[in-house]
Parts: structure tokens; sequence; C-alpha cells
């Protein structure tokens, strides 16, 4: 959107641009630089192609017209070469004021603001890790809840979004330190003199071989070399393996519960049945006997049995019922255990890790500012 005071671009402002806009603005000069330089070693070699002419031409006495038509050849690529390198220390110029004006401060104020985000992590940590200690006060040896579908799948959310955090801790680790060794890289090559043997008779401005961006740079990039990140990294994925072996009790006592159901609907079936079954046959009078002739007993034989059968089933029901009531109660003692023990671990290393990050940055920051204050 246009300013609607002088109708300009706010991006043209230097207070709208971002590191990654920075960056790409040097990126489009030095491949400007790029050009200048391969137009620039062409244009030296024919300069000296044409004095090693002029130098034979001498040496075979050519003709004065001859010699003169080369020695303007020989002045006028000299010349243009001149102001070539005039361009390209022009082009260097730009490189050097946007990587110490522009460059330079959006790496302050990254730092300043990565300091800034650790510190807060490293608050929040701090209250987790206490709300975990807090844990240990929790008992649950009364507790009859079960694990339900739904606790079960929250459970698998949580191991998921787990896994979530590691992977991106560990790009966040990386890409960093990537991004800063890259700069870092860069920067030692773009410190490097482009070097020429015209160059002398070149005015070219005095260069700064010490900018106040590679003690800075050099300094962060040894920082996140050194940054115990291992122990963070560990902590999440051990709680990770945590919430897996938390899964598979869980899914051994889902399995326990489904087994538990099955032999219910079983029961309930059966029992249906013979109540169906003797309540026909009692309306029928077969289980009557007669004492005489002792009829009817074969059927007496036959609720026994069926009865039998479908109180067995009940106690099976009934053993299984209380395995999973064990098993139950079982998980949830393991579960909270495992909760109490590794959970304190996860945001201990994590609030230690935070607070290293926050000192690193802060260390970064406060070696600028007395950077800044020397030179003043």
């Amino acid at each position: 959107m246009q300013n609607g005071d002088d109708g300009k671009d706010d991006s043209e402002n230097d207070e709208w641009e971002t590191l990654a806009t920075v960056v790409d603005k040097i990126l489009a000069w030095e491949k400007k630089l790029y050009d200048e330089v391969k137009a620039g070693e062409l244009m030296k070699l024919e300069y000296q192609r044409k004095v090693a002419l002029l130098n034979r031409q001498k040496k075979h006495n050519a003709s004065i017209e001859v010699l003169e038509k080369t020695k303007a050849a020989v002045t006028h690529l000299h010349t243009r070469y001149i102001v070539d390198m005039q361009s390209m220390d022009s082009t260097v110029s730009e490189i050097q004021h946007l990587r110490d004006n522009q460059l330079y401060p959006k790496l302050l104020d990254l730092a300043d603001r990565m300091a800034k985000m650790w510190e807060d992590m490293h608050m929040h940590h701090a209250n987790q890790l206490k709300i975990v200690l807090n844990l240990k006060a929790v008992d649950i040896s009364d507790s009859h809840i079960e694990t339900s579908a739904h606790h079960h799948s929250h459970t698998r959310q949580l191991r998921e979004i787990v896994e979530k955090w590691n992977t991106n801790f560990s790009d966040l680790m990386n890409h960093q330190k990537e991004y800063i060794n890259a700069l870092y890289s860069w920067l030692k090559l773009n410190l490097v003199p482009i070097e020429s043997s015209l160059k002398e008779k070149v005015a070219s401005p005095p260069r700064m071989q010490q900018p106040r961006i590679k003690a800075f740079l050099q300094a962060w990039n040894e920082h996140l070399t050194k940054l115990p990140d291992d122990l963070a990294k560990t902590a999440i994925v051990s709680f990770r393996a945590v919430l897996d072996t938390i899964l598979s009790v869980q899914d051994e006592e889902l399995k326990q519960k489904e087994i538990c159901e099955h032999t219910h609907r079983e029961y309930m079936r059966k029992a249906r049945a013979f109540e169906d079954w003797y309540h026909k046959n009692s309306q029928r009078g077969k289980f009557e006997v007669d004492q005489e002739s002792g009829e009817g007993t074969g059927h007496k034989d036959a609720v026994a049995e069926r009865k039998f059968a479908v109180e067995s089933l009940k106690s099976k029901l009934d053993d299984e019922i209380e395995a999973h009531n064990r098993l139950s109660k079982q998980v949830r003692e393991k579960s909270l255990s495992i909760l109490k023990a590794h959970l304190p671990e996860l945001f201990r290393a994590l609030t230690d890790f935070s607070n290293v990050s926050f000192d690193m940055y802060s260390k970064l920051r406060l070696m600028s500012l007395m950077e800044d204050q020397g030179n003043n």
C-alpha cells in the first residue's frame, strides 16, 4: 500500500525492511558484482592481449600507423577497465553499506528477540516444572477410573504432539545453526578484497576489513556450536518413549475390556436363552418328576446342565471383570508413576536449556553494546 502523504512505497523505508529482504537485496547486489567481476576479468584478458600485441609489434618494428592503432586500443581498453572497476567499487560500497547499516542492525534485533523469546520460554518451563513436581503428592490408590476410548485417543494425540515437538525443536536448533554459519561463511568471503593488477591505478575507496558484524557473527556462530541442545532433545525423545509405554499398557487394558464385553454379551445371550427355554418347558410341565416311575428326571438333569453352563460363563465373566479392574488400576498407577518420574526430568532439561539460550543471546547483545560504546 502507498503512503497517502508522499505516494512513496513503504517498502522503501528501512523501518519496514525485514532480515529476509535485506539478505535478498545483498544477494541482488552480489549477483551484479559477480557479473561486473566476470566482465572485468574478460576486459583484463583483452587488455593484456592487446599489450602483448603492442610489444610484439614494437619488437618487430611495425609501422607507426599500426603501432598508433594498437596503442589507441590499449588506451581505450585501459579506460574502460578503470570505469568498470570504479563501477565495481560502487557496487562493493553498496554491499558494505547494506551489510553494516541494514544487515547488522537486523541481526542485533534478531538476537534481542531471541533473548526475549528464551526468557519467556524459561519462565514458562520453570512454571511447568513447579506444576509437575506437585504430581508427587497425587494419590490415586482409591481411584476406579478406567481407560476409555476417548482417554486413549487423547494419549495418542499427546504422543503425536510430542513427536512434532521433537521434530520442530530439532529443526529450530539445526536451522539457526545453519543460518548463522552460512552468514558467517559469507562474511568471511565478503571481506576478501578483489585483487587486480591494474587496481593500483584506480582511486578506490578504503575498505574496512574488520566491521562490527564480523566479531558479532563469529561469536554467535561459536556460541551456537557449543549450545548444549542434546540434553533437551534427549529429554523430549525420552518423554515420547514414555508415552509409547503408556499407550502400550492402555492398549492391553482396552483389549481386556473388549474380552469382558464379549463374554458379557455371550453370558446375556445364554442367560436369556436358558430363561426362555426353562419358562417354555415349565408351562408344559416337563420338569415335574413322577415319584413312582421317576419320569421327568432326565429333564431335571438337562436343567442342571444348562444352568451350570450359564453359571460357568457368569463365573468366567466375573473373573475377567476382576482381571480388567486389576489391570485398570495397574495402568493408572503405572502411568502416574511414569509421569511423576519423567515429566520433572523433561521440564528441568527444558528449563535449563532455555536459561542457557537466554544467557547466550543476552551475552551476544551485551558484546555488541560494549563494542558500540568502545567505538564511541
